[in-house]
Formats: structure tokens, sequence, C-alpha cells
């Protein structure tokens, strides 16, 4: 039985820094899709020059971000003294835990000086007993996310967080989750069964796909019910196709975020921005 889409919406553009993104998650419909409470796209574009300023240092508490870039490089740097930089295909993934300060500088690949960048940034609610954790970041570049050929030499599937068949992601999870990039060659499709109480999203980038017999437009966020069953990915057009399928089992803790800050309790909220005026999450 194929899963039933409960919703599809395009987002809302919005500037973040130097940046022009599509803010996905969250939108009208939704708050959240297991435990991924935050997503933003940041369309293929042109950047001339390697610039040394990030989007500006901010704070975070009680999530993990996780960026994902497809094309360029991004500089990681935190008030933990964590810093880092991927290159295209990579993910960068910082857990803030009880509060942390980073900034993220996003530039063309200088290692292969192509000026397009693309990318995402997703947040990851963590689990309350984790909130209280300390920072953790980690660095993973294109080589190292588990990638498999699918049946039929079809296209193939990236593991950015969680499982799937033998694949493991080197993302820590704090719960059932998953975050899958999958590219279909032309004219191919893809299936996959989804467990019961199971919350699934689909994000098209670039192109328009065929989603259990439905197509949808390039830059559609669309999410489906909680019962089990499959969705099958089908590529009509003459090119390759990618999608993002991203989830998780139900969050079933309090979700309460304002800003920069997801917490359990409009308290513990409070409580993130006075340790944060009060400079506990030290500076960079």
């Amino acid at each position: 039985m194929k899963k039933q889409t409960s919703f599809s919406t395009k987002g809302n553009r919005a500037e973040v820094g130097p940046l022009s993104i599509q803010r996905m998650l969250p939108n009208r419909y939704a708050n959240k899709v297991g435990p991924f409470v935050f997503l933003d796209y940041v369309a293929p574009a042109i950047k001339e020059i390697i610039t040394k300023n990030g989007i500006g240092a901010h704070p975070h508490r009680g999530i993990a971000t996780l960026t994902y870039i497809l094309q360029g490089e991004v500089e990681h740097s935190d008030s933990a003294g964590n810093k880092g930089k991927i290159y295209s295909g990579g993910v960068q993934w910082m857990k803030a835990g009880n509060g942390i300060i980073h900034d993220e500088n996003l530039n063309y690949d200088s290692q292969t000086e192509s000026k397009f960048i693309q990318g995402f940034q997703f947040w990851i609610n963590l689990p309350a007993k984790n909130k209280a954790e300390k920072p953790a970041h980690m660095a993973v570049q294109a080589n190292e996310v588990p990638k498999k050929t699918l049946p039929n030499e079809s296209g193939w599937l990236k593991v950015i967080v969680g499982n799937y068949e033998e694949l493991s992601s080197k993302i820590p999870d704090y719960s059932k989750q998953f975050l899958y990039h999958i590219q279909l060659n032309a004219g191919q499709q893809f299936s996959l069964e989804m467990e019961n109480k199971t919350e699934v999203a689909a994000f098209l980038p670039t192109q328009n796909v065929m989603l259990n017999n439905t197509v949808f437009q390039a830059g559609e966020f669309i999410a489906f019910d909680k019962v089990a069953g499959e969705i099958e990915i089908k590529n009509t057009s003459l090119t390759t196709i990618d999608i993002l399928l991203f989830g998780g089992e139900e969050y079933a803790e309090p979700v309460i975020a304002e800003g920069p800050f997801v917490m359990s309790s409009q308290a513990e909220i409070a409580a993130a921005y006075r340790d944060f005026y009060a400079g506990k999450y030290g500076r960079i």
C-alpha cells in the first residue's frame, strides 16, 4: 500500500546574512518531521569570491545542527573550540547541547574551483535527557558519507543520517531518524517501505518528481501520513533527479522552539536566553 500525502508546500524565502534561502520547515502546516524541526535550503547560486566572514556568530541550545553541502565548502567555528571545513558532498554536525555559539562561512569549493554553492541546514531536536549535555562537533567529508548503487544501476542513495540496509551514518542518533539523498537516472524508479508511525517528508531541490503516482514540482516539501506503506519515486524526465527523504519516529516529548533555542518548556527557553546573555555559552 502506498503512503498518502498529508500536505505539500513551497516554504518561504528568507535572508540569512549574505545568503538567500528557502525556509521549508517549520511551515504553515507542520513544526517538525520526526526529530527534524528546521530546514533551510540554499538554492544553486554562483559565488564569485571567497569571503572571510561567516553569516554571523549566533547561539543554539537543545538541538543538533546539520549542514549538508551539495556544492561549495563550509567552514565551521564555535565557542567550544571546534573548527572544521567540509567540501562539496560533505556534512557538518554540531550538537549544541547545553549552549554554544557558532558561525559558518559558505564559499565556493576551493578544491574544484567551481563557483556554484548549494546546500541545506537541518536542526535535529535532542531528547530532553540530552539537552543538558556538552556540545560536540563532527565534520564528515563526501567520501565518508555511506553510499550505495540502487538496483539495475538506476541511481544511488546516500545515508546522511541514520541507517539504510547495510549502510550507517557516522552522525550520532538520539532517536530513530533518517536523512537520505537519492538520485535517480532518467526513466528509473525506486521504492522504500516505511514503518508504521514513522513521520516522513520529501524535498525536491531542483526537479519535478513523481511520488506515488503524483507529480510534485521542484522546490516542494511533501509530507506523508504516518501509516506504514510504500513511497515510490519515479523519474519521468530525461535527466537525473535528486530527492531528499527524511524523518523518524514521532517525537512524544514537548517541543518548544523560540529563536535559536529548542527546549521542552517555556521556562527552559527563558533559561536559555538568560544563560546566553550572562555569557555562559562562551565566545568564538
